[in-house]
C-alpha cells in the first residue's frame, strides 16, 4: 500500500466491507485510519457497509432538530447537521490523506457528490448537487447526505445513499436542518436496486471519480 493515502493518479486505496456494523464501532475505527494515516503506515480507505438505525448530530446540528429520542442518537464530528443511519441505506466512508493541499475540502466533497452522482445515473436518475446545501438531490428531494471532517489533513465520514430505507424514520428529525425538504430513495423512485448492485457500481465509480485502484484489505477491528 502507499502510505500517503488515496490522492495520486493511480493510488492503491483499501477497501472495507461490512454487512452491518453499530455507527459508534465505524466512527472510532475511522479515526484510528487516520492516525495511521498521519503517522505513514497507512493507505487511504473506501469502506462500504450498513448501519444500525441511529441519528447522527454533526458539528453544526442541534439537538433540538430531533424530534423523536426513540431511536439512538450519536453527536459526531462530522459536518453537516442531524441525519438518519439504518437499514435499506448504502454508507461509504472515504479516509483519504489531503496532504500536501490541506484546503482542497471542496474538491473532496465535489468527488464524493460526483461519486453518487455518476452510480445513480447508471439506473437512469437525474441527480445534482445544491450550491448551499451539501448532499445529492433528486427532484428537490434528498437522496444521498453527505458530511466529512479534516484532521492532521486527512478526511474522513462520507456519504450515505438512500437505496430501500424505511423513510418513515426522518419523521423523527429535521433532516439536516431544512424543514420542509422531502427525503427520498431509490425505491421511492420506483426503481429496485440490490444493494449488490449498487456496491458493484459505486465501486468502479469510486475508482473512476478517485483514480485509485481498489484493492481489499482484512479489516481489524482493534
Amino acid at each position: 500500500m502507499n502510505p500517503s493515502g488515496c490522492r495520486s493518479s493511480v493510488t492503491p486505496c483499501a477497501l472495507w466491507r461490512h454487512e452491518r456494523l453499530d455507527y459508534q464501532t465505524a466512527w472510532d475505527r475511522q479515526r484510528r485510519r487516520v492516525a495511521e494515516i498521519v503517522a505513514g503506515g497507512a493507505s487511504g480507505v473506501f469502506w462500504l457497509l450498513e448501519h444500525d438505525p441511529v441519528y447522527t448530530v454533526g458539528r453544526s446540528g442541534q439537538w433540538g432538530e430531533i424530534l423523536d429520542a426513540s431511536i439512538p442518537v450519536v453527536e459526531t464530528d462530522r459536518g453537516g447537521r442531524v441525519t438518519w443511519h439504518g437499514p435499506g441505506q448504502t454508507v461509504g466512508y472515504v479516509i483519504r490523506d489531503l496532504r500536501p493541499d490541506i484546503h482542497a475540502v471542496r474538491a473532496h466533497v465535489d468527488k464524493l457528490e460526483e461519486t453518487v452522482i455518476r452510480t445513480l445515473a447508471g439506473w437512469g436518475v437525474v441527480a445534482e448537487r445544491e450550491a448551499k446545501n451539501p448532499g445529492v438531490w433528486v427532484g428537490g428531494e434528498k437522496i444521498a447526505a453527505l458530511g466529512v471532517r479534516i484532521r492532521h489533513g486527512v478526511a474522513y465520514h462520507g456519504f450515505a445513499i438512500n437505496r430501500d430505507p424505511d423513510l418513515r424514520a426522518y419523521a423523527g428529525i429535521v433532516p439536516c436542518g431544512l424543514p420542509g425538504r422531502g427525503v427520498t430513495s431509490l425505491a421511492r423512485l420506483g426503481i429496485e436496486v440490490t444493494r449488490v448492485a449498487l456496491e458493484a457500481r459505486l465501486l468502479a465509480v469510486f475508482q473512476e471519480v478517485f483514480q485509485v485502484e481498489l484493492v481489499d484489505e482484512p479489516w481489524q477491528e482493534n
